[in-house]
C-alpha cells in the first residue's frame, strides 16, 4: 500500500506549504488530485509572455506574434475525487495531454499549482517527487514502452525496481498485478509474442503493481481495434472500481469517455470548456465546440439505472427486497437485462446502501419521459 507520507491516514491532517503554495488544505476539503489556475507556456521567453498574459490580458495568437510562445495549457482548474475517474477528452493539439503530465510532473507548469493528497506537489525537491511517482502514481501510455528483451514478468517486475522490497514481495506483486489484468498465464513470454490488446494491458499490469491510488491513462487504447479496445475498457473499469483506484483518463473518443468517465472534461486550445457528467455533457452542450463533439450520441446511451430509478421514500427505505441489486452507474442494458427476469430490482449505491427501485412499467415510463 501507498505510505503515509503520501495519501494515507492524511484526512485530519491540515498541510502547510512553501510560498509557492500558500494555503493551507486538508485532504477531507479538497479532492485528492487539485489542479489550480495551471498554464504552460513553450518557449524561450515563457516567462514574460506569462507576465503579460496577467497584466495585458493576451491571447494565444499575440502570445506566439509578439513573444514567439506557444500557449499548451491556459489557465486550468480541476480537481478528482478519491475513487473517482475523470476523462479529459478534446481534439488533437488542445492540450488534453500536456494537463495530464503536469500532475505527475513531467511537464512543470509555468505557473499554477497542483496538489495530490492535499500536498503541494509543485514544490516538490527531486527525491520527493520520485517518491510522489513510485508510491502514489502510476501511468499508462498510448506506447507501451515495454522492455523488449524482457518477459512479461520481468517488464512488471522493472517498476518494482528501487523499492526497498524483499525479492519475494516484488515478485508477489507482480504476480497479483498480471493476475488482476487476466495475464497470469503469459508472464514467461516476451512482448513480440502478444497481440496489441496484450501489451497494454502489460502496460496496465506495471502500473497497478506498485498499488497507487492515483492512476494517470493516456490514450491507452486510441491505438486498438475496436473490439479489443472496448474489452480493454471494460476491464479498466472493473479493476479502477474494485481496487478503489482514482483516475485521470486522456481520450479524443466521447464513447471511450462517457464509458469510463464519472465525469467528462472537455479542453479545447489549452483550456477546459466544460466539465460535467457525462449526461450533463450531452444534454447541456456549454457551446458549439461541446455540441460538435456530442451530436448524434443517443440519449438512451446515457440512461443509467439512477436516473431510471424510482428514489425510495421514508415508508419504503426499509422494506426488505429478495430483488436483485444494481449498482447507481449500471448502464441501461444492464437494467434491461435484470428486468428481463425480475418485475422489480433494487438500486444500491458502493457502499451497498439502498436508493431506489426499478420495475418494468416504471423503466418504460422514465424512458419515455427522456425522450421529450
Amino acid at each position: 500500500m501507498v505510505s503515509d507520507t503520501w495519501l494515507g491516514q492524511r484526512e485530519s491532517v491540515t498541510m502547510k506549504t512553501s510560498s509557492a503554495c500558500f494555503a493551507e488544505q486538508t485532504v477531507a476539503s479538497v479532492g485528492l488530485i487539485e489542479c489550480k489556475n495551471l498554464w504552460k507556456i513553450y518557449g524561450e521567453a515563457s516567462k514574460r509572455a506569462m507576465t503579460a498574459i496577467r497584466e495585458h490580458h493576451l491571447g494565444k495568437d499575440e502570445v506566439r506574434d509578439k513573444f514567439n510562445c506557444v500557449v499548451g495549457v491556459a489557465d486550468v482548474s480541476f480537481s478528482v475525487q478519491k475513487g473517482e475517474t475523470l476523462c479529459i477528452m478534446g481534439l488533437s493539439g488542445s492540450g488534453k495531454s500536456t494537463l495530464l503530465r503536469h500532475i505527475n510532473r513531467l511537464i512543470e507548469p509555468t505557473s499554477g499549482e497542483v496538489w495530490i493528497g492535499g500536498r503541494c506537489a509543485t514544490t516538490l525537491n527531486v527525491s520527493e517527487l520520485r517518491e510522489l511517482r513510485s508510491k502514489a502514481i502510476g501511468m499508462v501510455f498510448q506506447n507501451m514502452a515495454l522492455w523488449p528483451h524482457m518477459t512479461v514478468l520481468e517488464n512488471v517486475l522493472f517498476a518494482l525496481r528501487g523499492r526497498g522490497m524483499r525479492k519475494e514481495a516484488q515478485m508477489d506483486a507482480a504476480d497479483r498485478a498480471l493476475e488482476t489484468v487476466h495475464l497470469e498465464g503469459w508472464k514467461n513470454h516476451y512482448p513480440d509474442q502478444l497481440s496489441g490488446g496484450m501489451q497494454q494491458r502489460v502496460g496496465l499490469a506495471r502500473a497497478l503493481s506498485i498499488d497507487p491510488e492515483i492512476l494517470l491513462m493516456d490514450e491507452p487504447f486510441s491505438a486498438l481495434d475496436p473490439i479489443i479496445r472496448r474489452e480493454l475498457q471494460e476491464q479498466f473499469i472493473e479493476v479502477s472500481r474494485a481496487m478503489g483506484k482514482t483516475a485521470v483518463f486522456i481520450t479524443h473518443d466521447l464513447d471511450e469517455a462517457i464509458r469510463i468517465g464519472d465525469r467528462v472534461a472537455i479542453m479545447k486550445n489549452g483550456q477546459i470548456v466544460q466539465t460535467g457528467t457525462p449526461l450533463e455533457i450531452i444534454n447541456k452542450p456549454a457551446d458549439d465546440y461541446v455540441l460538435a463533439f456530442v451530436r448524434g450520441v443517443g440519449r438512451l446511451h446515457m440512461l443509467t439505472a439512477e436516473t431510471v430509478m424510482f428514489p425510495l421514500t421514508e415508508r419504503t427505505a426499509n422494506e426488505y427486497s429478495q430483488s436483485p441489486a444494481l449498482l447507481t452507474d449500471e448502464r441501461l442494458p444492464s437494467v434491461l437485462d435484470a428486468l428481463m427476469t425480475w418485475e422489480l430490482v433494487d438500486v444500491v449505491t458502493r457502499d451497498r446502501k439502498k436508493v431506489g427501485t426499478i420495475s418494468r412499467q416504471g423503466l418504460l415510463a422514465s424512458i419515455r419521459s427522456k425522450l421529450d
